[in-house]
């Protein structure tokens, strides 16, 4: 069979793939008119049959529309993390005798992509197989995809369809895997850490916010700092892990979502993890720190008790050991408290357990001192959370007059956490869902 002849693709190793490839090869064996090729006709239409279900089933699963079969290879292709793929991603294409296995292999993958299934259909009687070649697909969201990343599945199938040649098709995937990169992380944006009896997986989040920074009023001195330190990160320039405090519902964490969207295009990618997995950082550092992709391992509402000292091994993994950090990984954290560890006025008492004071309040600020740069976010004033709820009201089309809006902002305000961007979104977001006869919006 073709495929077992892949070489740098030889992972893929996909039971619909196989069985496709045995439908080729094996068709025409019904064609007689035996009681051997009456068996044969019956087995390889029930398989045919089989591979029709599996199309339809990945176009419900991913989203995929138009050839199905098409979206099929090329999602096979986008998603193989080989020598050639990984070298490729972000960087465009490489070097080397690896280009001949590679083309190699395109060749077979374009005489899959250009098969023609007419005569297996006419043979197999079976010509539902139509359906998956002009599929229309619903309009609800797939389990693996998110539309961005559907599209631009399906746009590089109807690429490779244009392509003449394997040389021309090989170009149009290195082209993909240059913008977008390859596998999981290529495709998506941001991640989260998962640990089972097989180890730890950095799995892909597929439904992140799409905010962005210009959506978060205010805090211009704030964002400015963020954007600077990230922009040098993401063009490869000295960088710095970045701590975000100050007040709850200032926006700390909805800036760290809004970087994850700004940058993607250009190779940024956020992996979230909590405290208690602390102790699988290793594991993520080593599965990212060999990729062409630029980390942020995204560490939100981070703070520690007097009796926590999981800060101790975050300390570590952040600057400690023999192994130098990768320069693809920074760290950014969110936290309501300046020094992330709860401190007791005995730290500072001069009479104590412990007869180095200095040393013990030293080993809790230390962790602090780990994030070359700090960002503080304060409560709005008055006046401010005024200014971000009439904005929010404009951007949302809400055309009450202004005295009865802040009037009302005020009034949700005292009962809802006091000022803040959040409490000021969620009083949008209140006048946003109230019966349209009487909501702000006539």
């Amino acid at each position: 069979m073709r495929e077992q002849e892949l070489i740098v693709y030889r992972k893929i190793d996909d039971e619909l793939l196989r069985n496709m490839v045995f439908l080729m090869e094996h068709y025409r064996e019904a064609g007689t008119d035996t009681a051997e090729g009456r068996v044969a006709k019956e087995e390889l239409s029930a398989l045919f049959y089989a591979c029709i279900h599996g199309l339809i089933e990945l176009a419900g699963r991913y989203g995929f529309h138009g050839n199905l079969w098409h979206c099929y290879l090329a999602d096979l292709l986008v998603n193989d993390e080989n020598s050639y793929s990984c070298g490729c991603e972000i960087r465009g294409g490489i070097q080397g005798t690896i280009n001949q296995a590679v083309l190699h292999d395109i060749v077979i993958f374009k005489e899959f992509y250009d098969y023609n299934f007419a005569p297996m259909m006419e043979a197999l009687e079976v010509p539902e197989f139509s359906m998956v070649e002009n599929y229309v697909s619903s309009s609800r969201e797939s389990k693996v995809y998110n539309r961005r990343i559907c599209a631009r599945i399906c746009e590089l199938a109807e690429k490779f369809s244009r392509d003449q040649t394997p040389e021309e098709m090989k170009d149009t995937l290195t082209q993909f895997y240059r913008e977008y990169g390859v596998g999981k992380f290529g495709l998506h944006k941001s991640f989260r850490v998962t640990h089972d009896e097989e180890g730890v997986h950095v799995v892909p989040i597929l439904n992140i916010a799409h905010v962005k920074l210009d959506d978060l009023v205010g805090y211009e001195i704030a964002k400015k700092k963020l954007v600077d330190n990230t922009e040098a990160f993401v063009s490869g320039r000295k960088a710095n892990n970045c701590l975000l405090f100050g007040d709850a519902g200032t926006g700390k964490s909805s800036s760290i979502k809004a970087i994850a969207n700004e940058y993607y295009d250009r190779g940024l990618r956020i992996i979230e993890i909590y405290k208690h997995q602390f102790q699988d950082l290793n594991d993520v550092i080593a599965q990212i720190k060999n990729r062409n992709y630029r980390f942020i391992i995204y560490m939100d509402d981070l703070s520690f008790e007097e009796f926590e000292i999981e800060y101790k091994y975050l300390k570590a993994v952040i600057e400690g050991g023999l192994e130098r950090k990768p320069e693809n990984i920074l760290i950014y954290a969110t936290s309501n408290r300046r020094h992330l560890i709860r401190e007791n006025y005995s730290d500072k008492e001069e009479i104590r357990e412990d007869m180095h004071t200095s040393d013990t309040v030293q080993e809790k600020l230390s962790l602090v001192y780990r994030f070359g740069v700090t960002i503080y976010f304060g409560a709005p004033d008055k006046k401010q959370f005024q200014t971000i709820v009439k904005t929010l009201a404009e951007r949302n089309g809400i055309r009450l007059p202004e005295e009865e809006l802040l009037l009302e902002a005020n009034k949700w305000e005292l009962s809802h956490g006091g000022l803040s961007g959040r409490s000021a979104q969620q009083f949008i977001d209140y006048l946003l869902g109230l019966p349209g006869e009487s909501g702000p919006l006539h």
